[in-house]
């Protein structure tokens, strides 16, 4: 099954901190920051959570050249197509002990463009999931004609417009149910949708109580399972994806709306889009409790040859653990070019952790290792090379928990660029 989630796509960034003191000019309180992680957000989330799901997705939407454009097309996890906008929106949330204390968001301007391309792959889609963040996209008409013409899950957005006709399921939360109804009880309100959208169905998610499911006739309650929820960040992507997924697969639409219900709760158990990170290895953490130096270094990894082997046997020597963070087979494609890793990422993840000087693996999707860092926080960050030690893109990060750089030898003319070059 090819599922395309076609929509806006968000840059999403979490400053987290501790808080031990107010400001001594306001009643606000200081952040003294420990870290920055940041994520793909919108329909770039959804498309993340599809993919982890093991569905072969595609991202359609627009991206913008500037800094915060780039940024997001690093952290995509899966294929894309984009057209064209002048900002992305960047949404930032200044966050303490699991908590928001703000958020400040910018961006999001300008009339998205869509390409013949975006156009095509909906089309070729054999199921849709359109998520509207309200920036545009989706009211683009020549998209709108395209999306009648497959089937349709529609997770709108108060600022967006209505779905297409024929939808096989809208997703609308119970504000939206009565925004766009102009109706306070939610059996109203969705059956009223149903009928004006001319939806298969409408299901009016109700947070903590479930989800209301009306298909034209007599509506269903399904409830929801009781979770303490610390973050509910994305809890409505993983429903929309979930019940895209299972209405694809040819589930009623009871079942793939209960199946959505149970989703999202074990999502917001599992802490939501701050439990959606990697773990870090165990190997860390044990290494920390008793004292340990941890050492990380990265790379692509992608032809192993003897520049590779020693330097990270150099790197090992310097802790008592080397954690290799990895690229991503997509990362490495933007990195390297099309015909770039030779090597799939499972294949570059099973032959780094046979070596004796590799203790574990950590994959990371974006085109540079900062995010992954901040998670892992290594004392020593190694790299091989022509640099100094200053000189390393990733030293500024590695300062900010008081962690050192270093630079091992650098071993001429063994590279996996001159390998491939003396094949061809």
């Amino acid at each position: 099954m090819k599922l395309v989630v076609v929509g806006d796509s968000l840059l999403d960034v979490d400053v987290e901190g501790t808080v031990e003191r107010v400001c001594p000019d306001a009643p606000a309180p200081v952040l003294d920051v420990v870290g920055e992680h940041a994520r793909a957000g919108g329909a770039a989330l959804a498309a993340t959570m599809a993919a982890r799901d093991g569905v072969d997705v595609t991202l359609v939407s627009a991206l913008s050249c500037d800094a915060a454009g780039e940024r997001l097309r690093s952290l995509v996890e899966v294929p894309g197509l984009y057209g064209r906008t002048e900002a992305v929106p960047v949404k930032t949330r200044l966050r303490c002990g699991g908590t928001s204390l703000a958020r400040m968001d910018h961006g999001g301007s300008g009339t998205p463009q869509v390409t013949d391309d975006m156009l095509d792959a909906v089309l070729s889609a054999d199921f849709v999931l359109a998520s509207d963040y309200g920036r545009g996209l989706l009211r683009d008409e020549r998209l709108r004609s395209v999306l009648t013409r497959v089937p349709v899950v529609w997770d709108p957005h108060p600022r967006g417009p209505a779905p297409v006709p024929g939808v096989r399921l809208a997703t609308p939360n119970l504000a939206e149910a009565k925004a766009f109804s102009e109706l306070t009880d939610p059996d109203a309100a969705a059956a009223e949708l149903v009928s004006r959208w001319r939806a298969r169905a409408v299901v009016v998610t109700l947070g903590g109580q479930g989800a209301l499911l009306h298909c034209g006739g007599t509506p269903v309650a399904v409830p929801a399972p009781a979770v303490q929820i610390a973050d509910p960040c994305g809890a409505g992507d993983r429903f929309a994806v979930t019940a895209a997924v299972r209405l694809a697969g040819g589930a009623a639409p009871d079942d793939a709306v209960a199946d959505a219900v149970a989703a999202a709760a074990e999502f917001l158990r599992d802490g939501g889009v701050s439990g959606m990170r990697a773990p870090l290895p165990s190997t860390v953490d044990s290494v920390r409790r008793r004292g340990g130096t941890v050492v990380a270094t990265g790379g692509c990894f992608d032809v192993l040859h003897t520049g590779h082997v020693r330097m990270l046997a150099a790197a090992r020597a310097l802790g008592d653990c080397l954690v290799v963070c990895l690229n991503s087979d997509l990362s490495v494609r933007r990195l390297k070019g099309e015909n770039r890793p030779v090597n799939r990422e499972s294949e570059r993840v099973e032959v780094l952790r046979a070596l004796e000087s590799v203790d574990d693996v950590v994959v990371f999707g974006e085109d540079t290792p900062e995010n992954v860092l901040g998670r892992l926080r290594p004392d020593v960050w190694v790299k091989g090379g022509d640099y100094t030690a200053d000189q390393l893109p990733e030293a500024a990060v590695v300062r900010r928990w008081g962690g050192r750089s270093v630079v091992v030898p650098y071993h001429r003319g063994r590279s996996t660029t001159e390998i491939l070059s003396r094949r061809a």
